[in-house]
């Protein structure tokens, strides 16, 4: 199976989550499209969702299905997102499509976490995939310098010749070089770090199931 029909099957297999009559939360990028439109089919079991970025706001309003903004919403029963590589505990490195501190936020108000992904992002120890750090451009060569003290090369995303803007105004550090162990410390160091708005390590919000297409067919594999 191609990489693309891996995605249409976790995110056709992530209905399943779903809790009918509740809100669902949904992240972002292109796993995450496979699931939007598995959705579409189902928007009338649900009152809405809560989105992690502008992108898939705009994708889940074209399909009819209602969005609300967080603060609307009390709690969230399940969180239906990608990664960009997860571990053997749930924890993950996610923001390679730059909606990270979104993505997060959701995360943190919902009951459950299902992460939805191919086998490729499976591994043993994050930090393969460049971790995405959203940051306060004005503290960008300091954060630049940290993370070169912990053996990290950090590079500034750019979008057509010209640093990436989130959602949030913000900029994108990328960091290469680095072997993340402990996930939990690690993210928990680098938040406090002055000007850093969120640093995509999902340790604090790992997931809760992940959905890994494979060529053999969906493997579940539960952390909770």
């Amino acid at each position: 199976m191609t990489q693309d029909e891996l995605k249409a099957l976790v995110g056709q297999a992530a209905i399943q989550y779903v809790v009918p009559g509740e809100i669902v939360g949904v992240g972002t990028g292109s796993t995450v499209n496979q699931f939007i439109a598995a959705l579409a089919a189902i928007k009338d079991c649900v009152p809405g969702a809560v989105s992690s970025s502008v992108a898939s706001t705009e994708r889940l309003q074209a399909l009819g299905i209602r969005v609300f903004d967080a603060n609307e919403v009390d709690e969230i029963a399940v969180y239906i997102d990608g990664a960009d590589e997860i571990d053997g505990r749930g924890c993950m490195i996610k923001g390679g499509g730059a909606a990270l501190t979104r993505e997060k936020i959701v995360a943190a108000q919902s009951r459950r976490f299902v992460c939805i992904a191919d086998a490729s992002k499976r591994v043993e120890v994050l930090g393969g995939f460049p971790l995405p750090v959203e940051v306060i451009p004005m503290a960008m060569r300091r954060i630049q310098r940290q993370f070169q003290a912990l053996g990290g090369s950090a590079t500034l995303r750019l979008k057509d010749g010209q640093p990436l803007v989130t959602d949030n105004g913000q900029h994108i550090l990328d960091v290469r070089g680095l072997a993340i162990r402990d996930a939990l410390a690690f993210e928990s160091e680098v938040n406090q770090w002055p000007g850093v708005v969120t640093v995509g390590v999902f340790a604090h919000q790992r997931a809760s199931v992940c959905l890994l297409g494979t060529a053999q067919g969906v493997e579940t594999i539960r952390y909770d």
